[in-house]
C-alpha cells in the first residue's frame, strides 16, 4: 500500500504533536489511521470524519493524545498547547492527586499535585507546559515551567520573536519566548494593553549575562524615536483636537483605554510635561498648552 504522491507522512506516531497520517480502514466507530511504515494504527472517533476522510489512503492532520484508558487517540482539534508548549489554563476540577484543566479537548489535562507551584482551585488561570510521561505516554501540565528555559542564543537586536505572558512583576511582565527563552518586558517602555497569557509579538533589545532576554513591544528603531510617555500623551492629545476629559486622578482603567499607560506612566508623563509647559489641567481637562 502505497503514500499519496506528495504527502510526507509520519514515520511513527507521536503522542502530543500534530501528526499526518493515512486512512487505512473505515470503521463504525470512525476511520483507523496509520503510519508511513504502516507499524502503529489509531483512532479517530467519529464525530471528527469527514466526508474527505472516507477513503482508503487519504491524508489527515491529527493531534495525538490519550484517552480515559491511556490509548492513543487521534483529533483534528487542537489544544491550547501541544507537547513542550505554554498556555494559560483554566482550573475545571480538583482531586486529592492533581488538577484537572480545560486545554480546549473533551479530555481535560491532568497537573499533578507534584506539578502545582501551589494549591489550585477550581477557577483558577494558571500557566501550564505539556510534557510527556515516557513510561506511561501519557500527557499532563506542569506549572513548573522553568525547568525547560534555555540561555538565548543565536538571536540579533531588534529580531522579532513570538512571546507568551506568564507573570507581572513590580519591573514588567515575564514573558517566555519560542517555548524556551526567559524574558522580560519592562513597565517603563509598555504603551499598550496587556495581560498574563496573552502571545504578544516583541522585539529583542539584548541578551543578557544569565541568558535571560530583555524585549520590546515596539519595533527598536521606532521606540527610540517616539516611544515614551510624554511623546504618546502629546500624540493622543493632538489626535483629539488639543484637550481630554482627563486628569491625574482619573481612574487607571480611563487612562489606559485613552493612552495604552499605566495610571503611573501617565501621571509622570504629564508632570513632565506640565513642568516644560507643553500641557495643562484645567477644568478637569488635560489641555496642551497654545
Amino acid at each position: 500500500m502505497e503514500n499519496p504522491k506528495g504527502v510526507k507522512v509520519a514515520h511513527t506516531i507521536e503522542i502530543g504533536k500534530v501528526n499526518t497520517l493515512v486512512v487505512t480502514r473505515i470503521i463504525d466507530h470512525g476511520v483507523m489511521l496509520r503510519n508511513h511504515n504502516g507499524d502503529a494504527e489509531i483512532l479517530l472517533p467519529q464525530a471528527y470524519v469527514t466526508d474527505a476522510m472516507r477513503e482508503v489512503l487519504a491524508p489527515v492532520d491529527v493531534f495525538v493524545y490519550t484517552d480515559s484508558e491511556d490509548r492513543p487517540v487521534a483529533t483534528t482539534q487542537r489544544p491550547a498547547a501541544m507537547l513542550g508548549e505554554l498556555a494559560q489554563v483554566e482550573v475545571v476540577a480538583v482531586e486529592t492527586y492533581g488538577a484537572f484543566v480545560d486545554w480546549g479537548l473533551p479530555k481535560d489535562l491532568l497537573v499533578p499535585l507534584s506539578q502545582q507551584k501551589q494549591y489550585l482551585r477550581v477557577g483558577d488561570r494558571i500557566i501550564i507546559r505539556v510534557e510527556l510521561d515516557e513510561q506511561m505516554g501519557r500527557l499532563y501540565g506542569t506549572q513548573r515551567i522553568g525547568r525547560g528555559f534555555e540561555p538565548a542564543r543565536g538571536m540579533v537586536p531588534s529580531q522579532k520573536l513570538d512571546a507568551l505572558v506568564i507573570a507581572r512583576t513590580p519591573m514588567g511582565y515575564k514573558i517566555v519566548v519560542d517555548y524556551r527563552y526567559e524574558g522580560m518586558l519592562y513597565e517603563n517602555e509598555i504603551f499598550e494593553p496587556i495581560a498574563v497569557g496573552e502571545h504578544k509579538t516583541v522585539y529583542l533589545k539584548q541578551i543578557r549575562k544569565d541568558g535571560k532576554i530583555d524585549c520590546s513591544l515596539q519595533p527598536i528603531g521606532r521606540q527610540a524615536k517616539v516611544r515614551s510617555a510624554e511623546a504618546v500623551i502629546v500624540q493622543v492629545l493632538e489626535e483629539a483636537g488639543g484637550n481630554l476629559n482627563v486628569t491625574t486622578k482619573s481612574s487607571p482603567e480611563h487612562i489606559r483605554s485613552l493612552f495604552g499607560l499605566s495610571k503611573k506612566q501617565f501621571k509622570a508623563g504629564v508632570n513632565r510635561l506640565i513642568e516644560e509647559e507643553r500641557v495643562k489641567i484645567r477644568n478637569e481637562k488635560l489641555e496642551i498648552v497654545s
